[in-house]
């Protein structure tokens, strides 16, 4: 692959991952108005978002086995444009039936693109030979901020879902499709051995052993997600006391934090290895945590949210890029399996501090995600030794100099 070719898939894919941050964000941030749209009661609610996930763990599955035949690039460039088709499908619907299928629909297209849209960061991070993988995830952590800000603008001048998504999805379409000419993937670097050979080397038991940490990372990392998106909110009004207004501020700054902390993490990467920023990672999101549970006041707890965006922002593309380095000659399946678990984490995250809440308190639910985060440092070795780092001095040989 030349240089060029690999420059023009990197920026591409840069500009997938921020089209589906756009995306996502679009829909989640408008579950209420979906909600009053299509008349969905608060008891049937919590089924119609669970099967979001669940389609797409089952379809990142899916993607593994297609893949093998078709490769990750021409999944994602079709899966794109579906999940931009169906968010406008939502946003156009009247009928609870629709809203069952073109939610289907957008789990379904979800789930192929995210394990395809990793897939090519790992591929390509693996052809440059040094960490790249945050930088695609920061892309997706723009596009969230924008989403959200659009969707406050539709909210704020009381627009339908519809009028709401129509212009962003006559925008982004033809972006995807362009940007969809120049995926490419970057091939098995000669020498990508840190987890002692081949999967065909390797017994099922022995692969799963492997990838078993990361699962469990990815799960871990993802309900510290979703309890932020999903609580933050509520717990700064109902808990810190705080006025609505300023209850929508901790999951700005978490996102914008979280941009940060992705934009610089490659280089922590590169110089520091991917375990050491893992394990820094995981107690500054500890910290985010206790924080919060402890914060005295609203602004207390602004800042908690704020440091958790730091630590969460390292640990889900680092899970991602593990998983290529340690299955070398397999990666696109690793990564789809892996997928799966970050909508195990999606689903599990919110109920478990929600119950937690009632049962308990929610100081007290907020320390169960601290600890599930804390539990990643015993497994940061898993994420790479120090020769893996890429930083200078530790390059792997290279065939191509990409920049």
């Amino acid at each position: 692959m030349t240089d060029a070719r690999l420059r023009r898939g990197r920026g591409s894919l840069a500009v997938g991952f921020f089209v589906q941050g756009v995306t996502f964000a679009l829909l989640v941030t408008r579950i209420p108005a979906i909600q009053d749209r299509y008349g969905i009661s608060d008891a049937l609610l919590p089924a119609f978002l669970a099967a979001v996930p669940i389609l797409a763990g089952g379809a990142s599955v899916m993607t593994g086995k297609v893949v093998a035949k078709a490769g990750p690039a021409l999944v994602l460039r079709w899966s794109q444009p579906f999940v931009l088709l169906a968010l406008l499908a939502v946003g156009a619907g009247t009928e609870l039936w629709e809203a069952a299928v073109f939610l289907g629909l957008f789990g379904i297209a979800v789930g192929a693109l995210d394990a395809s849209m990793n897939m090519l960061g790992v591929s390509l991070q693996r052809a440059y030979g040094r960490s790249i993988m945050l930088g695609f995830h920061a892309a997706y952590s723009l596009g969230g901020i924008a989403g959200a800000s659009l969707a406050w603008a539709g909210a704020h001048w009381h627009l339908s879902l519809f009028t709401s998504y129509l212009p962003v999805v006559a925008v982004l379409l033809p972006v995807a499709l362009v940007a969809g000419r120049w995926y490419a993937a970057g091939g098995d670097a000669p020498g990508a051995e840190e987890a002692g050979g081949t999967e065909e080397s390797r017994g099922s038991g022995a692969r799963f052993a492997l990838l078993l940490p990361l699962c469990l990372a990815m799960t871990f990392a993802y309900i510290g997600d979703s309890t932020v998106s999903n609580w933050s909110a509520k717990y700064l009004q109902d808990v810190l006391h705080s006025s609505e207004e300023l209850a929508t501020v901790p999951y700005n700054a978490y996102m914008v934090t979280t941009l940060l902390g992705r934009a610089v993490g490659d280089f922590g990467v590169r110089r520091l290895g991917a375990a050491a920023v893992v394990r820094g990672g995981s107690v500054l999101a500890a910290l985010g945590f206790g924080l919060v549970a402890a914060a005295p006041g609203a602004w207390a707890g602004i800042a908690g949210f704020t440091v958790l965006g730091l630590g969460l922002s390292v640990l889900v593309p680092q899970t991602f890029a593990a998983a290529g380095r340690l299955f070398p000659g397999d990666s696109d399946a690793a990564v789809a399996r892996l997928n799966v678990f970050n909508y195990v984490g999606f689903l599990v995250g919110s109920p478990l501090v929600g119950a937690l809440g009632d049962a308990w308190s929610y100081r007290g639910a907020m320390l169960v995600p601290m600890v599930l985060v804390l539990v990643t440092v015993a497994y940061a070795t898993s994420f790479g030794s120090r020769a893996a780092r890429y930083g200078d001095g530790h390059e792997r040989p290279r065939t191509v100099d990409v920049g």
